[in-house]
């Protein structure tokens, strides 16, 4: 061999090693760990993944992006595969090669003005990888590691290859590593209310038909619990999750909600931008995902400079209690002096609220100047004179909220809110989206946003999940997306069981608008279902600690006023907080049961329900601060289990080394006032 040759193909040679050695550093796995070290994120673009546990290998590309997640040194989430899949282009995802990464650790804490803790932590470990495939097109994978969690999101920068982008579906795949248990709630399409109950089932019993929204919470015995949902959802499409992926017996798949007028296509966006986080909550028992605020951490900083005017609080409410009130003087119903009673119970009962829910209008030829302009925004109630409401309410020192349909919001909300807010109207509820496609996702941001430059608070009911929104704008307090108490006007599906399910999977997303206040207290065999005079499924102490276990700034009062009167255990109610200061569970399993406390200045409140089954639980107080407290406890009565209306009141003497004996009877539960000694 010539030596010119020789030479040349031993730099060819040396070429070749060292792009193989570039290609393998480019494909090395990249890992974050939480700041305890007890969650690590991996991502890489090696496609290797072992099998699964039912022994079939997962048809992995080799060159696809894919992560794992493991918990206390064990894989949680098993590899699974990233990338968006593009209308009309190659999908991102497939065949790119790492270009670089940055790394950051966050430790920060900023206080909100409502919610279930006053201070938040947000602290993290990240990355933000790049990656380019063939063609120059680039995509980066930006992770975030908390200590309760991982959350991860797709971003496309500014790039000439890449300019319009439109994604009709993402990769994004969930990979169990067991069999989890998890506790699905199915839905019948992606224009949905989310009301319905949540089921328990085998990931493996999933059926690849259905669609499963969020949060979707999964037990992996002797490996955690893990929820999986969004947060920072902004000019996108909300996300489902579906059964399958390379894994198919133990895999989700993403799933996101389509244009209305184009089934093809999710989102379409201008680069640069950025998908929500895909967010797994992770912890030992499903009470510490209750406890995480890393929804809230995942979205950008209030954008409201003054928040004093954010209160929250509790209402009373003509519209679940069917405008009913025995033994009054005056004809009731969607008029005038019907919701005059209700704003004087609200005034009488301390509470800062009335909501006056749909039916409610401008009588014509009152103040023209203001209420000419809502005739064509709301149907006219000529038995409603809003123009006197707003007088006496203010007279009362109660402010009102206003419920509307999305669709006059939509068209009006320009002229609404002003006019809203020059009658010093307290907030809006907005009803009936029941939709989280990109238009509409588009839609709540507006509306915060207007609402929060008129100083109005903001409830979305038939709403998709929370995502964090309300720590953009506070002024967005709470929302529906549940199936809550005004289910027991027509059927018995808002049951004890259901009610203990709800705070380990609803309510990981954000607050609800369950609306509980229920006095008129059965057990199975003496419930009806009735529009007037409606009952609650279970214990009068269960529905009382419902104020407790359940988060809302906003939280009704559901029944009609007279059904409190005379009623001890009103007195607790009156009480009980709308805002926190620190949230601990104590105990609990979704279906069966839950002990939940929460502080308030030094004052603990507790409340713990159980579904269908008689309960005791043993409630060590050892989150109190130092010192003698007293606990005032309102059990369930002996017979309870008969007559569900029936409670006990007890006092004792408490402090952090006391361990409480709570028991209850079917459907029931207890709530707890625990406050210094001394102080009534």
């Amino acid at each position: 061999m010539k030596p010119l040759r020789a030479s040349l193909l031993c730099l060819s040679a040396l070429c070749l090693s060292a792009c193989a050695a570039a290609q393998a550093v480019q494909s090395a796995p990249i890992r974050v760990t939480s700041p305890n070290g007890q969650i690590t994120f991996v991502l890489s673009t090696s496609g290797a993944a072992q099998n699964s546990a039912d022994g079939a290998t997962p048809a992995n590309s080799p060159d696809s992006l894919r992560y794992s997640v493991s918990f206390h040194g064990k894989e949680l989430i098993a590899s699974s595969k990233l990338g968006l899949d593009l209308a009309g282009q190659a999908a991102l995802g497939p065949a790119m090669h790492s270009t670089g990464t940055q790394t950051a650790t966050v430790d920060q804490s900023y206080t909100i003005p409502v919610g279930k803790t006053s201070t938040v932590r947000d602290h993290y470990n990240a990355v933000q990888a790049s990656f380019e495939d063939a063609t120059g097109r680039r995509l980066t994978i930006e992770a975030r590691v908390f200590d309760d969690g991982v959350a991860f999101r797709y971003g496309i920068p500014e790039q000439a290859g890449l300019k319009q982008v439109r994604i009709a579906h993402e990769v994004t795949e969930f990979n169990f590593v067991k069999d989890a248990t998890t506790y699905p709630l199915i839905l019948d399409g992606f224009q949905s209310s989310y009301e319905d109950e949540y089921q328990q089932r085998a990931v493996s019993g999933l059926h690849s038909d259905w669609l499963i929204g969020l949060p979707f919470l999964a037990e992996e015995p002797g490996l955690g619990w893990v929820a999986v949902t969004e947060a920072g959802i902004d000019n996108y499409a909300g996300m489902y999750l579906r059964k399958g992926g390379a894994w198919a017996s133990l895999g989700l798949r993403a799933e996101l909600s389509p244009h209305v007028d184009d089934a093809g296509v999710a989102v379409e966006a201008s680069a640069p931008f950025n998908s929500p986080w895909r967010v797994l909550m992770i912890g030992d028992e499903p009470g510490r995902l209750i406890e995480s605020n890393i929804v809230l951490n995942l979205n950008p900083p209030s954008k409201i400079a003054d928040t004093s005017w954010i209160k929250a609080g509790k209402s009373s409410w003509d519209w679940w209690s069917g405008q009913a009130a025995p033994s009054v003087s005056f004809k009731t119903g969607m008029n005038t002096a019907t919701m005059k009673h209700y704003i004087d119970f609200s005034a009488d009962s301390g509470f800062p609220y009335m909501l006056i829910d749909a039916g409610w209008a401008a009588a014509p030829g009152s103040r023209p100047d203001d209420y000419a302009q809502l005739a064509d925004i709301t149907q006219v109630n000529p038995e409603i004179d809003m123009a006197e409401l707003v007088r006496y309410a203010g007279e009362k020192h109660v402010r009102l909220w206003l419920w509307s349909h999305w669709t006059s919001v939509d068209k009006y909300m320009d002229r609404a809110f002003p006019l809203f807010e020059k009658w010093g109207i307290a907030g809006v509820k907005i009803d009936f989206m029941n939709r989280d496609d990109q238009w509409m996702v588009g839609f709540y941001h507006r509306v915060v946003e207007l609402a929060a430059a008129h100083h109005l608070m903001i409830d979305f009911h038939g709403a998709y999940k929370p995502d964090g929104l309300r720590r953009t704008w506070p002024n967005l307090i709470t929302r529906e997306g549940v199936m809550g108490k005004e289910y027991s006007k027509w059927s018995a599906r808002t049951s004890p069981v259901h009610n203990t399910t709800l705070p380990f999977t609803r309510m990981l997303a954000g607050p609800m608008d369950y609306t509980p206040g229920a006095f008129g207290n059965a057990n199975r065999e003496k419930f009806v279902a009735r529009n007037m005079m409606p009952m609650g499924l279970g214990t009068r102490a269960h529905e009382m600690a419902l104020f407790v276990v359940f988060e809302s700034p906003l939280e009704m009062v559901s029944d009609y006023p007279e059904r409190y009167q005379g009623q001890k255990e009103f007195d607790f109610i009156k009480r009980v907080p709308s805002t926190w200061d620190e949230v601990h569970v104590v105990s609990g399993r979704p279906m069966e049961s839950i002990t939940l406390a929460r502080r308030s200045g030094r004052d603990w409140y507790v409340g713990s329900l159980t579904n269908w089954d008689e309960r005791r639980v043993k409630v060590p107080l050892s989150f109190l601060g130092e010192g003698s407290y007293e606990a005032e406890i309102y059990a369930d009565a002996p017979d309870a289990a008969e007559e569900a209306t029936h409670t006990t009141l007890s006092k004792q003497k408490v402090d952090r080394t006391t361990v409480l004996d709570v028991r209850m009877v079917s459907g029931g539960g207890n709530a707890i006032w625990i406050h210094p000694a001394g102080k009534n």
